[in-house]
């Protein structure tokens, strides 16, 4: 597979792949969740499980042309179909979760159930985006900008992770991951969490996160512009090339998602990783475009 740049090369490889993945949708009352499933269903990489709302959707003229790909499971609330979705995903009969029109902590709460959810003892749940940047050549991922308000250095490595499997999936073997902070320095009285980038700058090294480059700390111009990186005098194997950044805190990478995407013109998908499946959790105001992105991540996550 060829390296995918763009979320346009995305859905031709997913396309061309012709494997669909069962996707559970929580409570899909709105339009633009309605639309982003419908496409998924008509570009062939999905098959929709809708839990709730069931009635509206079995009559939806835009789900009619793709019922033999589609089935529907009813539930009296929102709350009763996020517990039915999560289920399918736990006994194995649904590849990905999806929110609707639900509130976001309910649909957490029944991920993160201990006895019937699907977060597995010793991972953590975080959210990783993806960004199609005009003034950038290739998807940029950077975590975390929805979930963990301030993440300890285990929840870090976690994130480096994951994130470092799902640049695998976008076709980059040796993913380059950057550790943000406002300068190059580590500066352990006022920003302790630098402390821990060298240790997992290492770890990269060592090969605890597969093939990859990992190094910290350094700002977000020095790890995506080669020519400031030179202009700094800075020497690091990210090379102004990152594939992924991670944020020190969610206020960070809550901002810089908020700015691309108001200021650059950024076309965005969003997926929580970490849970047994890829959990695409989209914020009231996120696009169709957006919600679609998000599945597509989501299945070529799993079919790399």
């Amino acid at each position: 597979m060829s390296i995918i740049k763009s979320f346009d090369k995305l859905k031709e490889e997913l396309v061309k792949k012709s494997v669909r993945k069962k996707v559970a949708v929580v409570w899909a009352a709105d339009d633009s969740t309605q639309q982003a499933v419908a496409q998924t269903l008509s570009d062939g990489f999905v098959e929709a499980v809708f839990v709730g709302y069931v009635r509206e959707l079995q009559e939806l003229p835009l789900l009619l042309p793709h019922l033999d790909h589609i089935t529907f499971i009813d539930a009296a609330t929102p709350d009763e179909a996020a517990e039915i979705a999560v289920s399918l995903v736990r006994e194995g009969k649904a590849d990905v979760l999806m929110k609707g029109l639900i509130n976001t902590d309910n649909l957490l709460r029944a991920v993160l159930n201990k006895e019937t959810g699907i977060l597995t003892r010793g991972n953590v749940l975080t959210h990783i985006s993806v960004a199609q940047l005009p003034a950038y050549d290739k998807l940029l991922l950077f975590s975390d900008a929805a979930v963990i308000p301030y993440p300890t250095h285990e929840q870090r490595i976690k994130q480096v992770e994951y994130a470092a499997a799902m640049v695998r999936s976008l076709g980059i073997d040796e993913p380059r991951i950057s550790l943000i902070h406002c300068s190059e320095k580590v500066n352990e009285k006022h920003f302790p969490h630098t402390a821990g980038y060298k240790e997992i700058a290492a770890m990269g090294q060592a090969g605890s996160f597969g093939r990859c480059i990992v190094d910290g700390p350094l700002d977000v111009k020095v790890s995506c512009c080669r020519e400031s990186m030179v202009t700094k005098g800075i020497s690091s194997p990210i090379d102004g090339q990152a594939d992924v950044l991670i944020f020190p805190d969610i206020e960070a990478g809550n901002t810089f998602y908020k700015t691309i995407t108001l200021f650059a013109g950024a076309q965005t998908a969003g997926v929580l990783q970490g849970p047994n499946a890829p959990v695409v959790l989209p914020s009231r105001s996120d696009s169709t475009m957006s919600k679609y992105n998000s599945l597509a991540v989501a299945v070529m996550s799993l079919t790399h």
